[in-house]
């Protein structure tokens, strides 16, 4: 049994609805690789507390999400370059009481773009816009994908994000069609008022070659489950999880494990997920 001491070092997450994802991921990593690490999921309703403990209990690191991606930004003493280009941040990095900012999903989102050669001709619409979606969208702009919609409820949001980037927006009950769908919002999520919904409709799924959801748990989400059905290309929210959550571990520790390992953590993580 892994022992905590004194010295042992912290890491968290912050979310509005803790999952286990990172907390079986992470903490997979530490024992396989015996690092003095613990990591352990929370949430807050007090944003601007949670962080200051950070800064004064010495965490090591924190990984935000959802929706307090954008709202950390001013808490914090400076932002990474990922971070600062779409203003969202997924980690927070501790170093003697210095908070810095870091979007790892960016990273994350432009690996499996290219890993699944994703044909840049695509027309994509893509659903959201919070720091998720801005990390979507930042990785599609700069990978050269030139055509592409936002779909958003609110108009103000959809054309601010939309135009950032150098696309166009539609409200969600106007009618569209893409080759590429993403999904960037809590639709679909474990827990939430949504977790049975569609992002996208049938109709659109049919019509589509691609369907990316971003949500990661559960690991098939119900987008993903009739994107299967429909013999789609699909792109798992898990995916963005494994590679967002590698990266996070190594801005904490400093160790980039072996390929077999993470490959071990990621199968545990999706078994116990599916098992709970």
């Amino acid at each position: 049994m892994k022992r905590i001491t004194k010295n042992t070092q912290l890491c968290m997450s912050l979310a509005a609805r803790p999952g286990n994802f990172g907390t079986l991921f992470q903490n997979y990593l530490y024992e396989k690789l015996d690092l003095d690490y613990i990591y352990k999921a929370f949430t807050t309703t007090n944003l601007g507390d949670a962080i200051r403990g950070i800064r004064a209990l010495g965490i090591r690191g924190c990984a935000i999400s959802m929706p307090f991606k954008e709202d950390c930004i001013p808490l914090l003493d400076a932002l990474d370059h990922s971070a600062n280009t779409i203003q969202s941040v997924n980690t927070i990095v501790n170093t003697d009481g210095q908070l810095k900012g870091y979007n790892t999903d960016y990273i994350a989102i432009e690996q499996l773009l290219k890993e699944n050669k994703i044909d840049k001709n695509l027309r994509f619409a893509l659903r959201g816009n919070g720091g998720m979606a801005k990390a979507v969208l930042a990785a599609l702009a700069n990978n050269g994908y030139k055509n592409g919609v936002v779909i958003v409820r609110r108009p103000e949001a959809g054309k601010a994000l939309a135009t950032a980037y150098g696309y166009s927006y539609l409200l969600e009950s106007e009618d569209f069609e893409a080759d590429l769908l993403i999904n960037a919002t809590p639709i679909g999520m474990a827990g939430g008022k949504e977790e049975l919904h569609l992002s996208f409709t049938l109709g659109q799924i049919e019509k589509a070659q691609v369907v990316f959801d971003v949500v990661a748990l559960p690991v098939e989400t119900p987008l993903l489950k009739a994107a299967k059905q429909a013999s789609k290309i699909t792109i798992s929210g898990a995916d963005v999880a494994v590679i967002q959550s590698l990266e996070q571990f190594v801005l904490y520790t400093g160790v980039r494990p072996p390929l077999g390992t993470i490959v071990e953590a990621r199968d545990y993580t999706h078994r116990a997920i599916s098992g709970m």
